[in-house]
């Protein structure tokens, strides 16, 4: 068994305009100082990292390295949250995603996917030139408006969704075929790959694809009443990546998994920083390390009460403490006989003939 490795901090919600949150050196300096030894970073913040830069100059990602390592930190990976969601989306959504596109593509959604489409292929040669082995994403939605039955879809209505959704991604996983790294999905409401029957559906879509990966948030399934830890036993194989999120899923006469359209701090399921929600993270950690995960775990930090910079300080001893050090042989070792196959067989009373 490995060692998950730990703990890393996803920057996108802590970048900002103001010290020591706007550059990467500064914010690698402060992650560095609240105990973290790696850093996800968001591919769309220019103020942290120039993708294109980094898709095209090994001196470039050598300049990267050499500021994470000056603070003790690694890459845990690259992410496109923000680029994945604009692979496919839903007409319903064109004028709130837009938001993600430079303005120049702003009204136009096949020039907005089209970018989308070229940023992924960015990332997979960046994650190529920086030596990293995964990377993670959202997979954008078609189908998500249509969630619930009711009106009753037309026949044959999720099945073009994720047949279109997979005809999109499969280039992209090629891409990242090509250069050995894996694509995390993060499995998330919202986007079309929002729970394991879903993820199987486009799985499935993508002709089994070898780089259509998962990178698991256990936040995601609190709030959809899912079990979150026999989804690590089902789908453990296509763990890549790990976001250490909690939630909290509190239903009233009122409101339930749905909450109603209420914010996100009234609502019967919300987020909450680590520690303060429902997440058994002792059986999360136990479970991914029973299952040889050795990639990183990452806090993405999303609480709707408390300060992100104390969530992220508790976040980094939090993490810390819940990695398992593999044990290196057996508990009842002391007590084992002899194992060579004579011994095997008395025990077994097969000596006697």
């Amino acid at each position: 068994m490995r060692r998950i490795q730990g703990p890393g901090i996803f920057l996108a919600q802590f970048a900002g305009d103001r010290p020591p949150f706007d550059d990467l050196d500064s914010i690698c300096g402060w992650a560095a100082g609240l105990g973290y030894r790696g850093v996800q970073i968001p591919t769309w913040d220019r103020r942290l990292f120039d993708l294109e830069r980094a898709a095209t100059s090994d001196t470039y990602c050598s300049e990267i390295r050499e500021i994470v390592a000056r603070h003790g930190l690694a890459v845990t990976e690259l992410s496109t949250h923000v680029q994945g969601q604009l692979v496919a989306v839903h007409p319903a959504y064109d004028e709130a995603f837009d938001a993600f596109a430079p303005a120049a593509l702003r009204g136009d959604p096949k020039a907005r996917q089209e970018w989308a489409v070229g940023q992924l292929g960015l990332a997979a040669e960046a994650s190529r030139r920086l030596g990293l082995v995964a990377h993670v994403t959202f997979s954008g939605a078609l189908a998500w408006p249509f969630l619930y039955p009711w009106p009753p879809r037309p026949a044959g209505l999720v099945e073009e969704a994720f047949a279109e959704l997979a005809r999109r991604w499969r280039p992209i996983l090629d891409r990242f075929d090509a250069v050995g790294v894996d694509v995390g999905f993060e499995i998330h409401p919202g986007e079309d790959l929002m729970d394991g029957a879903s993820f199987e559906r486009f799985l499935a879509a993508v002709g089994d694809h070898p780089r259509c990966c998962i990178n698991y948030d256990p936040s995601h399934f609190v709030l959809q009443a899912l079990d979150y830890l026999a989804f690590i036993d089902i789908y453990h194989e296509r763990i890549v990546a790990f976001h250490v999120k909690d939630a909290e899923l509190n239903p009233t006469g009122r409101q339930g998994v749905y909450s109603g359209f209420a914010p996100w701090i009234e609502r019967a399921g919300r987020f909450r920083s680590l520690g303060d929600g429902q997440v058994d993270f002792g059986a999360v950690f136990a479970k991914l390390t029973q299952y040889d995960f050795g990639g990183w775990a990452v806090l993405e930090w999303e609480c709707c009460l408390e300060h992100p910079e104390d969530g992220a300080r508790k976040g980094a001893e939090f993490i810390a403490a819940h990695i398992i050090r593999p044990a290196e042989r057996s508990f009842d070792e002391f007590a084992a006989g002899d194992d060579d196959r004579a011994a095997v067989r008395r025990r077994l009373g097969l000596d006697r003939w």
